[in-house]
């Protein structure tokens, strides 16, 4: 049995694990009574208007969802920005559309809309303007604004290769045991390994879905976002029952970027969709990670390009919270191992390392390799033979094997 996952609570720390009767997440399906004005025109638009379709966009904000949604249905003379051909498309789409129908197949199977200003709505898509969505479609108890606070988007390559695929996973896994909300788009490859990696930690993780949220797509994913949305959140612009199609994929990546604090690309070819998703973010203003893969793979290509062009490298979970987190969230400083020369004094070292690795050399000649007295040399000689790291022959001194071995240990050694 996989484990809950851990709630953020509003302050953004991680919750213990709720059950069913968890009543501070939000309930299942649209809330109680009829909709009012606002959230019909927005659901009118949701299967009218494309997503990201920031001419529409600008419409709900000069005019309001309610006049927008009015003009459609009645198929005025066209607004602003669009050709004669383009708004006779809208409108066709506007005769179609039946907002209590959506409404009612949403409530079947467990779906709510959340608008703009509601409760539920993460404010930060508000910074993405006239492409904001009109409104979002969420599959899943607990609440978007809530978990959005305290995310981390993981994206990447499809055909991703093992080690791909095994960095997404244990990204997320480590962001997860850190209270984080792992955010992805439900695809193949390191999309699919971020999300399973978030569960498998016992945590919080969000599809975000370029379809219908009660079609799951990939058809292969089928299960794994059905757990998702058990354990977490499934959420799209599109109504219930649309199709995905490649023109949605691009323009569901500005979702993912501007919902959470940040974005990791883990493999990506120059032409892969997530640059986009990690562009969207830069614009944004969000934090821009990549986790650098061999020089030689075209699947890391992509990744090497945004670091040259300024995202930050990161290699584990540690490094992306020190920098999407608060204050005081560092990653540990990374050092190579303690060998035992490096525990001696400076002067020590200083003549340990004028000893040459064949010969006896007097401790006059050590003295001046090592620029320093004759006395410091026998002194410190004497304190290295202690130690184990030189030995007297005769008038001379030789390194012992245990220096020999030492000093091959050293990675940094020449």
């Amino acid at each position: 049995m996989s484990a809950a996952p851990r709630h953020p609570d509003p302050g953004g720390l991680p919750a213990p694990a709720r059950g069913r009767d968890d009543h501070t997440a939000a309930p299942p399906g649209p809330a109680p009574g009829l909709p009012g004005p606002e959230v019909l025109a927005r659901v009118f638009l949701s299967r009218v208007l494309e997503p990201g379709d920031v001419t529409g966009g600008r419409w709900v904000r000069e005019l309001g969802a309610v006049d927008t949604a009015r003009r459609l249905r009645e198929g005025t003379p066209p607004l602003p920005g669009v050709s004669d051909r383009r708004w006779a498309g809208l409108c066709a789409r506007a005769a179609r559309a039946d907002p209590e129908r959506d409404l009612a197949a949403a409530r079947e199977t467990g779906v709510r809309f959340v608008c703009p200003g509601g409760t539920e709505w993460p404010a930060q898509l508000d910074d993405l303007a006239d492409a904001r969505p009109t409104g979002l479609w969420v599959r899943g108890r607990p609440s978007l604004r809530m978990w959005a606070l305290r995310s981390v988007s993981l994206v990447g390559a499809r055909a991703c290769t093992e080690y791909g695929a095994h960095m997404a996973a244990t990204l997320a896994a480590g962001l997860a045991e850190r209270g984080w909300v792992v955010v992805s788009g439900g695809a193949y490859g390191v999309d699919g390994a971020a999300h399973r990696g978030a569960l498998a930690g016992g945590g919080a993780t969000v599809a975000v879905l370029a379809c219908g949220v009660d079609r799951p797509y990939p058809r292969g994913h089928t299960g794994l976002i059905t757990r998702i949305a058990d354990q977490g959140l499934v959420i799209g612009e599109l109504p219930p029952g649309d199709h995905p199609t490649p023109n949605r994929f691009i323009v569901r990546n500005r979702v993912i970027a501007a919902l959470t604090r940040g974005t990791v690309v883990v493999e990506a070819a120059l032409r892969s969709g997530s640059l986009v998703t990690a562009r969207a973010a830069q614009r944004l203003g969000r934090h821009t990670m990549g986790v650098p893969g061999p020089a030689t793979s075209a699947r890391s290509a992509g990744v090497h390009e945004l670091l040259r062009g300024g995202a930050t490298l990161v290699t584990d979970a540690a490094e992306v919270v020190e920098l999407v987190g608060d204050i005081g969230e560092l990653a540990p400083d990374r050092r190579g191992p303690v060998l035992p020369r490096d525990l001696l004094e400076p002067e020590a070292r200083q003549i340990l390392a004028a000893l040459p690795a064949r010969g006896a050399p007097t401790a006059a000649d050590i003295a001046r390799d090592a620029r320093t007295t004759p006395d410091d040399a026998v002194a410190r000689l004497y304190e290295l033979r202690a130690l184990g790291y030189v030995e007297r022959h005769g008038d001379g001194w030789k390194l012992t094997r245990q220096a020999m071995i030492s000093g091959r240990a050293d990675p940094d050694a020449c």
